[in-house]
């Protein structure tokens, strides 16, 4: 997901996004620790999405 598209969410969907992604995480790591996945890339591209929602998150909040 790209930042000009995170911005352009709600809060509301800002928050849901980032939940959403943070579960996937947790279930792509499950499935990569029994075995590998196809593609481990993926972990990575989810990270750092995660890590851009939540930094948009934080500044929205400490801006209101």
């Amino acid at each position: 997901m790209k930042t000009q598209d995170i911005s352009k969410l709600s809060g509301e969907e800002l928050g849901r996004k980032l939940d959403e992604m943070k579960k996937q995480m947790v279930s792509l790591k499950l499935t990569h620790k029994m075995a590998p996945i196809e593609n481990p890339m993926r972990i990575r591209g989810l990270r750092k999405t995660i890590a851009r929602l939540s930094t948009e998150f934080l500044k929205r909040q400490n801006a209101a």
